[in-house]
């Protein structure tokens, strides 16, 4: 095993999958991180703000020999236990700190004295993160991307994960991508939003790719946005129109927004569900309140209401099916339409889902 991994191997490391120890201290964590690393720091918090004002008072040597005063004992052997574990569990693992400098080595040679061997990451978090935001800004400028488009409940989505070339933005956004699109848990931060979309598409091996299948998104998706490169490119790629029957339509959005979202809420929180499920359908509806009207608003809130009152899930479909219906024609469908005649210029297939994967295929044969 290397001792470092350079950065000419980064691409690999996304493709293997190989899990990554992350030893910066937990506040880093959490501002950005990568899908398969884990947090075992060498500096927690409050040590890691201590070395930090002993390097800007006294220089470099004090604040490691403060750093090493702070990990020494127990507290050394209690963590060395923990990346031992970690690194035999995962025995491909390599090591990361922020800049692939001081921390890393040290762990790294900690380990090496009870014979482990493991590589670090040449720059660290830092030059990985730069790796991602180049993949994002190279994907976009290759021109590769066809855009999915269609009417809300279209299955755009589901679409997108039938094919092997495909970028999900909003799977790695964890959220539907419109005001009814909140899900369960929460979603990633920023940074790691980017990250997973970067590794994505180096698994996708996007220098050789043909094309690249992504949904028509606006700029924001729930609290997350869309890289600017990838999303220009996008406004100006080519766009295939999924056309669905509208009662199709309707079933897509109960399945994915009602059934999906109230067996999610009753496996998660089985003593408040209905309530939380409630809560979350009346604060989607309030969140276009105005951009609805008054009217509008009030009729489908009734509606609403009135399934929600329902003693079941099941005695409450057709009511469910009235106010999707009604959200659809008054306010989705009417704004979608208008929106697409911007784009229609763009447009390079125009059918179901079926008749879309057949056209993929055909594509795939001129190549």
């Amino acid at each position: 095993m290397p001792d470092q991994i350079a950065v000419t191997a980064f691409a690999e490391l996304f493709k293997q999958n190989l899990p990554l120890l992350d030893v910066r201290a937990p506040t880093e964590f959490s501002r950005g991180a990568f899908p398969l690393a884990r947090n075992i720091p060498l500096l927690d918090d409050a040590e890691r703000k201590a070395v930090g004002i002993r390097y800007k008072e006294a220089g470099q040597a004090a604040a490691i020999a403060l750093g090493e005063e702070l990990v020494s004992g127990d507290i050394r052997d209690q963590r060395l236990q923990l990346w031992s574990e970690f690194i035999n569990t995962n025995p491909s693992a390599a090591i990361y700190c922020f800049r692939g400098g001081l921390r890393s080595t040290t762990v790294q040679n900690w380990l090496h004295s009870e014979g482990i061997k493991v590589a670090t990451v040449t720059g660290g978090y830092k030059e990985l993160r730069r790796f991602c935001i180049n993949t994002l800004e190279r994907i976009s400028q290759q021109q590769k991307y066809i855009v999915i488009g269609g009417k809300t409940g279209c299955a755009k989505t589901h679409l997108l994960q039938q094919l092997s070339n495909a970028i999900d933005l909003e799977g790695n956004a964890n959220h539907r991508g419109s005001a009814f699109g909140r899900r369960t848990s929460e979603q990633p931060n920023q940074i790691n939003f980017e990250n997973q979309l970067a590794i994505d598409a180096i698994k996708l091996d996007y220098d050789q790719a043909n094309k690249i299948f992504i949904e028509d998104e606006s700029k924001a998706i729930g609290s997350l946005s869309v890289p600017s490169t990838m999303h220009l490119q996008m406004s100006s790629s080519p766009l295939a129109i999924i056309e669905e029957p509208f009662d199709c339509r309707v079933d897509t959005i109960l399945n994915d927004y009602i059934f999906s979202n109230y067996h999610e809420y009753k496996s998660m929180a089985p003593e408040r569900y209905t309530e939380l499920f409630a809560e979350s359908l009346l604060a989607s509806l309030m969140r276009i309140r105005r951009r609805l009207g008054e009217e509008h608003f009030a009729d489908i809130k009734k509606i609403m209401e009135g399934a929600l009152a329902e003693s079941n899930l099941e005695q409450s479909t057709e009511l469910h099916r009235s106010w999707i219906s009604k959200l659809l024609k008054d306010y989705y469908d009417p704004m979608y339409d208008y929106q697409l005649g911007k784009k229609s210029h763009r447009i390079v297939f125009r059918g179901n889902k079926t008749e879309f994967l057949s056209w993929v295929k055909g594509i795939d044969r001129t190549v």
